[in-house]
């Protein structure tokens, strides 16, 4: 995985004896792209994708491949392991049931339920997904998110979904936020990590890019636009450029990161929108439920229900 620290390419590239990177290479890094890019060109594009490209996709192929990418959610105060445990039968009894249908592709919850979770699933193929480093606020000390995330892997936790340090990048200290994420990969090694950007609280598509392209040198292995906590959770708009970022920063590495829309997709229509942009803009070699992932509950049952023509509430 590429890192602010040895991924920038090297016309930028300067360290001092002793290895220490300096704070100005941040922006070094930064410099390589095009950030003037404003809400309203963002707005036009995505429009115009809307309008031209996602009757396309509005078919059983394309909803029975979203039903593979879903990571399958909770993350509430009142979560308990029946609840949990409950949420793995279900997928459990799914590959049985429809045998002819993509099963989810995780279950994502805190990491307390992951030797549960570990312990009662089933089914081959679906990964246990955790949400560590304090989620959702990333308020706390390095050191409780790095324990944190290392109990979740010794577990079995299969990904882990950290937040950005938000409060440190509307800052401006993007030394902090790339060291925080740095930090908690290597505490992941192998195992891929997702960086929340929490997109909402970040103001504009120039910052939402931003963001994107430090938690990718960072040691992003996936950025995700939302806790689902907040206000404004995943919009067209921002994944789109959440995946321009993702685009340019593959040209430039060659490193494939992975795009995981979250909170606030409703609607199937939602989630076909997000797929058509992901086809869009960075094309079919993104189009796998390893690549893209989208975190939801409530869209698994309509995803079945438009597949299966009849109105279910299975999950």
């Amino acid at each position: 995985m590429g890192t602010i620290k040895d991924t920038v390419s090297k016309d930028v590239q300067t360290q001092k004896s002793g290895g220490i990177v300096e704070k100005s290479e941040y922006n070094q890094a930064l410099s390589q792209y095009n950030l003037n890019i404003t809400d309203e060109e963002v707005k036009a594009a995505v429009t115009k994708i809307i309008a031209e490209k996602v009757s396309e996709n509005d078919n059983l192929e394309v909803k029975k491949f979203l039903l593979g990418s879903v990571e399958l959610t909770t993350l509430s105060t009142t979560d308990t392991e029946e609840k949990v445990l409950e949420m793995v039968e279900k997928v459990n009894r799914f590959d049985t049931e429809y045998p002819d249908l993509p099963h989810v592709a995780a279950l994502c919850a805190y990491p307390c339920f992951t030797k549960l979770m570990v312990d009662s699933l089933e089914v081959d193929g679906v990964d246990i997904t955790n949400v560590t480093g304090n989620f959702p606020s990333s308020q706390t000390f390095l050191e409780v998110k790095t324990i944190e995330t290392a109990l979740a892997i010794k577990d079995g936790a299969t990904h882990i979904d950290i937040v950005m340090p938000v409060g440190k990048f509307l800052s401006g200290d993007y030394e902090g936020v790339c060291d925080t994420i740095n930090e908690l990969k290597q505490v992941c090694g192998d195992v891929p990590m997702k960086v929340i950007l929490e997109t909402g609280n970040l103001g504009n598509a120039s910052a939402i890019k931003t963001a994107s392209l430090l938690s990718m040198y960072a040691g992003a292995d996936y950025i995700k636009t939302s806790t689902g906590k907040e206000k404004i959770s995943a919009t067209p708009e921002s994944v789109y450029v959440m995946c321009q970022a993702i685009k340019e920063y593959y040209e430039k590495t060659g490193i494939q990161i992975g795009l995981k829309p979250a909170g606030g997709i409703n609607t199937v229509m939602d989630a076909v929108i997000y797929y058509t942009i992901v086809k869009e803009v960075l094309g079919e070699k993104w189009l796998t439920n390893y690549w893209f992932r989208m975190g939801t509950s409530r869209l698994t049952n309509l995803l079945l229900s438009e597949i299966i023509g009849t109105e279910t509430n299975f999950f």
